[in-house]
């Protein structure tokens, strides 16, 4: 991983090599890479490197799985019986747009420009050039849907954006043994995600099965993505414009086949939160950065970690952003 991923001009230089290899990513329980938690996984600065299939390098870890997942996923185990959901699942309907939560917005001058690739191509971001204390924060996958999550965002006005998997929050498919004893909280209806974008949380693509898109052609990573961003956009009344790799794989077939797909940017990130609300950095001084995005997973007991979370941001001095308005203001 090279020089790939530095799409964000103002950046600092390089402040460490990349330090353990890709055990794989965001896996469809929301596991993540080993690493101690509140400690230095990678170099930030390695974000600013192409992914190993862009450059023929081994690929190495951009953040947190643990375990590491297998190829290809293991078949379905018998009497695994998703749990009911708390949600209604209505038709969905024309929607209006929704006031977004109260993150923090740019400041004129603020954002430094986000450099485009060749072609019109969508350019693949890890970061916001920022020199203020502010964070963001994303979400994948949805194989677990905490209730009381939607509460805290409804009355914290918590900006996030959401990378919604398909077979996630449809439960299709076994979730992870750890996570709540193996089985799904709430799982298998949109109507939790049409709530959160009720309360203005943009639901972006994250593929319909969660591959590793580098062992995929072309033809079938543009069906994984556009595959799903037709499933957002019949359940929720809006397209995705966002792309997140699962595990953060991707190569130049993924940014061909997002751009395809209508997508105007791949979301990487520079720091993960573990259960707890435990961040797992990037950067070998342990702490978060301006401009950083932070990678969450749909787990039990969300809304707990969140508010874990939220108080260890606040003490340590930084916002939370609006991640579309900062994107924009960078160009995108």
């Amino acid at each position: 991983m090279a020089r790939w991923l530095t799409m964000i001009s103002g950046r600092k230089a390089v402040r460490a090599a990349l330090g353990i290899a890709l055990a794989g990513v965001c896996s469809a329980s929301g596991t993540s890479v080993p690493g101690a938690s509140e400690a230095p996984s990678a170099s930030k600065a390695a974000l600013a490197a192409p992914p190993a299939a862009l450059s023929g390098a081994t690929p190495a870890a951009l953040a947190d799985a643990t375990p590491a997942p297998v190829y290809p996923p293991p078949a379905a185990s018998p009497g695994v019986t998703p749990a009911t959901s708390p949600y209604p699942s209505p038709s969905p309907s024309a929607v209006t747009t929704p006031a977004r939560p109260a993150g923090a917005l740019p400041r004129p001058g603020e954002v430094g420009r986000i450099r485009k690739r060749a072609s019109s191509s969508p350019p693949v971001i890890s970061a916001i050039p920022t020199k203020r204390k502010v964070v963001f924060l994303t979400i994948d996958d949805g194989w677990e849907q905490d209730p009381g999550f939607v509460e805290l965002v409804r009355e914290r006005a918590v900006p996030i954006t959401v990378f919604a998997l398909r077979d996630a929050v449809e439960a299709r498919g076994v979730p992870d043994a750890s996570a709540a004893g193996g089985r799904y909280v709430g799982a298998g209806k949109w109507s939790y995600f049409r709530e959160l974008r009720d309360l203005g949380v943009p639901i972006e693509d994250h593929t319909l099965t969660h591959p590793n898109l580098w062992q995929l052609g072309y033809k079938a990573q543009k069906a994984e993505i556009c595959g799903s961003a037709k499933v957002i956009t019949e359940e929720t009344g809006r397209r995705p414009t966002l792309f997140r790799p699962p595990f953060g794989n991707l190569n130049e077939t993924t940014i061909r086949a997002a751009k395809a797909c209508g997508i105007s940017a791949v979301l990487l990130w520079t720091a993960s939160v573990q259960p707890g609300g435990k961040i797992s950095y990037q950067t070998p001084d342990m702490r978060l950065h301006p401009g950083d995005i932070l990678l969450l997973h749909f787990r039990p007991h969300l809304a707990r970690d969140f508010r874990i979370l939220l108080d260890k941001i606040e003490r340590r001095g930084f916002e939370l952003g609006d991640l579309g308005a900062y994107l924009q203001a960078g160009g995108i």
